[in-house]
């Protein structure tokens, strides 16, 4: 059995849900099996109308499902109702991608008698069922309804969710709205499922009808689903998001003329939704000895902005001995100092805000302990002298999904600087932000929430925004082949996206 709690008093919410069976598991992976071939090949303008009934019938259900919600994961109904929102949003921006057709990528050569070219005509084709595994801090819109499976039903696979232990309740309502709307929409038996447990979970991605996983997650559960994935007898393709220290460089100019400004968006950032957030700016490096006309420096403001914040419960118990295990283990490494603590959090599992302090030398030669992920509301700032040599430590931390820089604009020495960073972030992270922070991502045709090893699996891929449904499909070419026997999007009819006389 599978039990949910309450964050705020660690008291069971509502009863437990059975964890799924080898046996269910394998009846739920053959019925998306056998309907795979007929929702692929649904036209894409129907699939666009059943998504947006999904996303209709999610939206009639909204505050059922938020409150349901909170008693699971403490996050507070007003966040919980726009996450639905984003769900929703989700699943509408992919129909909109549908009827736009052009995630399809459709190229045709013509073929001719110069050199005996054959007719090519190519075209993306949907990848088979997916196994999607929920995450704890985002129960709608990384979770059972969220951006893997609206994508993956958008390119045309079937989609498991492997629910997640956080909240367990809330998994089973979101599967049940998302499966009667998918049924009175016409979507076909065994189109989505949704299985509950650890070892189901692993059954999951280990049937041999999986040709594809999602996850978003800790770097521990994504390298252990990772392996599974690759030591099967026929491996598949693992987009697994894992997390991220995001840094933020704020050059001098913009410390000196902003610096309350910058401090409080980064205890906001610090702390929103309890520091439980892939895009927590972990890392901040400041300029040394920057100041403000009032005198107080950037470090002091940062330690005034932490004070007031104030913490919360975090999601579960197991995520809360990690935060204090994380902020423990930076308490005591001799090169740390704490600059600030927050107000505490309620509950028996308290993200209390810390924030730590390091020059960029004893951060440097702390690497690359000093520059984990430590998930929660702990942050270290690391102070330096000169943006020279800041630079080759920017290079140092390795992949991550956000880099952002703040600075000013009107103050040469600034946009100099910048340069140098925006390269280095531009090498090593998949968004690169100006003047703002790393926590929310936004749902557009042109956002790409990824980045190198080890934020991602599988850098030149992404889990929001429109171009996540290229996860889930491949490309096909059909040479020479007889009209008839085309697929309708590369049907004569048909206006290729891509045309040329040679190939």
């Amino acid at each position: 059995m599978i039990q949910g709690f309450d964050p705020r008093t660690g008291s069971p919410a509502g009863e437990a849900v059975a964890a799924t069976a080898d046996s269910e598991v394998d009846a739920v992976v053959a019925a998306a099996a056998a309907v795979s071939g007929a929702w692929g090949s649904t036209a894409p303008a129907e699939r666009a109308v059943i998504l947006t009934a999904v996303a209709a019938a999610l939206d009639a259900r909204s505050a059922e499902l938020a409150a349901l919600a909170d008693t699971e994961t403490a996050l507070g109904g007003a966040r919980l109702t726009g996450e639905v929102a984003r769900t929703t949003g989700q699943l509408r921006l992919f129909a909109e991608v549908l009827r736009d057709g052009g995630f399809l990528e459709v190229a045709l050569t013509r073929g001719g008698a110069v050199g005996g070219t054959p007719d090519l005509r190519r075209i993306n084709r949907p990848v088979g069922p997916v196994a999607v595994f929920a995450a704890s801090n985002f129960p709608f819109a990384f979770s059972v309804a969220g951006g893997d499976t609206a994508s993956a039903l958008a390119a045309g696979c079937p989609v498991i969710v492997k629910a997640h232990e956080g909240h367990p309740r809330t998994a089973v309502l979101t599967g049940q709205v998302v499966s009667e709307a998918l049924a009175g929409a016409g979507g076909p038996d065994g189109v989505f499922g949704v299985v509950h447990g650890v070892e189901a979970g692993v059954r999951l991605l280990r049937h041999p009808a999986i040709a594809a996983a999602g996850f978003t997650g800790s770097a521990r559960g994504g390298l252990a689903l990772q392996q599974i994935c690759a030591e099967r007898a026929v491996p598949i393709p693992f987009f697994g998001e894992m997390g991220s220290v995001n840094p933020v460089v704020v050059l001098p100019e913009a410390a000196a003329s902003r610096a309350e400004a910058i401090a409080a968006g980064y205890a906001a950032s610090l702390t929103l939704g309890v520091g439980q957030f892939c895009t927590n700016p972990g890392l901040l490096f400041v300029p040394a000895d920057s100041g403000v006309p009032a005198g107080a420096g950037l470090l002091d403001a940062i330690a005034a902005a932490v004070s007031v914040s104030r913490g919360g419960p975090m999601l579960s118990a197991r995520i809360h001995d990690g935060f204090v295990a994380a902020a423990a283990e930076l308490a005591e490494h001799p090169a740390v100092k704490l600059l600030a603590t927050g107000l505490p959090g309620e509950g028996p599992w308290p993200g209390t805000p810390q924030v730590f302090h390091a020059s960029l030398g004893e951060f440097a030669a702390g690497l690359p302990g000093l520059a984990q992920e430590r998930f929660g509301p702990v942050g270290l700032v690391i102070s330096y002298q000169d943006v020279g040599e800041l630079v080759p430590v920017l290079a140092r931390l390795g992949g991550n999904l956000t880099g952002c820089i703040h600075l000013d604009g009107s103050a040469r020495g600034d946009v100099v600087a910048a340069e140098q960073v925006m390269e280095v972030f531009g090498r090593t992270a998949g968004r690169v932000v100006f003047n703002g922070w790393p926590t929310g991502v936004a749902v557009t045709w042109a956002q790409h929430h990824g980045g190198p090893w080890p934020a991602t699996t599988a850098p030149a891929y992404t889990s929001v925004g429109a171009a996540a449904i290229r996860r889930w499909l491949v490309p096909v070419v059909y040479q020479d082949c007889p009209p008839e026997l085309l697929p309708p999007g590369l049907r004569p009819r048909s206006r290729p996206r891509l045309e040329s006389s040679s190939a």
